[in-house]
């Protein structure tokens, strides 16, 4: 009997350019190993600081932009042995792979994965089919995405204002000095006031262990899962839920419709996650800011002006009624109207997420074969999509180097520094985009608002050139002084 020959995969009729081996371990080492060294999933100081010390991400911004010049706008395939991996190195291929999420680009790519499944192997950010679409939907009602000002914003503005009040006085005592580690207690408390309540707020135990199974989740599947741990975790956040305390995140999440698939615990230790970098980018902000006196000039006037009309709107009764949180009770300040978002400081902390990317690499899995100009993606392919590189590529991008907030203004044209439509991305895109962006950027920018606004800040740790910003700021060894 003749047998007939099955025809070869698309991929192999029309392959995608390749790498040489050594492009691929140029990329592997300037690109890649700096990224898993300094932690994918928690930073490893030390690491962040020798990075820092000898520009290792401007090294690999500089690489990509090689690979560029001589292949194009690819994608380009990795010479890796047993994977397909590969380089998106066009604008266009940024948006079309995020544009095309979950198919057939899902982001439950393997090695984020494996680094998940140590504190949320259910999270919707790995999940697919109708499993990722119902955890993802319960994410999005909770976090209020597609809004700007949370609908709790009254409950968790009086956090950020405490807290941050606080904080400058704990500076205060320290000498008029505020450092990373003053910082981060404090940011942490308004996170866990705000995901599960006020009992939280002394919580350290449930953080570091937290920090603990994340540090575990950098090794990805070279560590076993610590299942007694993860149990921990879990049944502290289920706690939290039955707890219900009103204002948080948590009673948000309990009167959520959620279906039977929703996995609701293991949704929340993404948003504890989310919200470290988030803290990292804040203090970074609070850097760009330091070293604009003008721009922090402009951000103090922006406060001022939101600060009267609130006053206003409250002296002629056009408040809406409290939301009921105890936090914004104890504050007395539950209960204001709408707030309008502070521009400048979002576009602030936004700038701190594209100059110095907290999320460098955006890792998707292909479901199938996909054609693209030059060729055709196999299936269970890595695609790779190094944010730095197009957020800090000085061929296109006029302001690379440069704190340019102008660039987060809905009507940008090119004239603000950027192509339109380039792909700056701190937050992902399409329908991965991080559901709770708008609460980071509330949060992140009155917190900012609150700290600069009876206060001088200067940089005291770094000299940092307006015309050249480093490629990598470390905030563990960020320190401001204030007068």
């Amino acid at each position: 009997m003749t047998r007939t020959a099955r025809p070869a995969p698309t991929h192999v009729q029309n392959p995608l350019p390749r790498a040489t081996a050594l492009e691929t371990a140029q990329v592997l080492r300037d690109v890649q190993a700096p990224m898993i060294a300094k932690g994918p999933i928690i930073r490893r100081p030390r690491v962040v600081g020798v990075i820092e010390r000898f520009g290792l991400e401007g090294r690999a911004v500089a690489r990509m932009q090689a690979l560029s010049d001589r292949y194009g706008s690819g994608p380009l395939m990795l010479a890796v042995p047993g994977r397909d991996i590969a380089l998106v190195l066009d604008p266009e291929h940024v948006h079309r792979v995020l544009a095309e999420t979950p198919e057939p680009f899902a982001p439950g790519e393997m090695l984020k994965r494996n680094a998940l499944k140590h504190f949320e192997p259910e999270v919707a950010l790995v999940s697919h089919g109708t499993e990722r679409a119902q955890r993802r939907r319960l994410n999005e009602q909770v976090l209020d995405d597609g809004h700007p000002v949370h609908r709790m914003a009254g409950d968790f503005l009086p956090v950020v204002e405490q807290e941050a009040v606080a904080l400058l006085e704990t500076a205060d005592r320290a000498g008029s000095v505020l450092a990373w580690d003053e910082f981060k207690a404090a940011w942490y408390r308004v996170v866990r006031r705000v995901v599960l309540g006020d009992s939280a707020a002394d919580d350290t135990e449930l953080t570091d262990l937290m920090e603990k199974l994340r540090a575990d989740g950098n090794w990805a599947f070279f560590k076993p899962v610590d299942t007694r741990a993860r149990a921990e975790l879990h049944s502290r956040l289920q706690a939290a839920l039955d707890r219900a305390e009103p204002g948080s995140l948590a009673a948000f999440m309990a009167r959520a419709d959620a279906g039977p698939d929703d996995s609701p615990i293991n949704q929340i230790p993404q948003w504890l996650f989310a919200f470290d970098p988030a803290g990292m980018a804040t203090f970074r902000a609070l850097a760009l800011l330091a070293a604009h006196p003008e721009r922090m000039a402009q951000a103090r006037r922006e406060v001022a002006a939101r600060a009267s009309e609130s006053v206003s709107e409250q002296a002629t009764g056009q408040a809406s009624g409290p939301s009921g949180g105890a936090a914004g009770r104890a504050a007395g300040s539950s209960g204001t109207a709408p707030l309008k978002p502070l521009g400048l400081l979002r576009a602030t902390v936004l700038e701190s997420l594209r100059l110095w990317a907290t999320t460098p690499m955006l890792l998707r899995q292909t479901t199938r074969e996909v054609g693209f100009d030059h060729g055709v993606l196999p299936a269970g392919a890595t695609v790779l999509i190094f944010a730095p590189f197009f957020h800090r590529d000085d061929r296109h991008v006029e302001v690379a180097h440069r704190f340019a907030p102008e660039l987060w203004d809905p009507d940008r044209t090119a004239e603000a520094g950027a192509p339109v439509g380039w792909p700056l991305v701190p937050f992902s895109a399409g329908p991965g985009i991080c559901p709770g962006r708008h609460l980071v950027l509330l949060l992140t920018s009155s917190f900012l608002a609150r700290l600069i606004g009876d206060r001088e800040i200067a940089v005291a740790s770094h000299r940092l050139d307006p015309e050249h910003l480093p490629s990598l700021l470390s905030n563990f060894a960020l320190e401001f002084r204030l007068s």
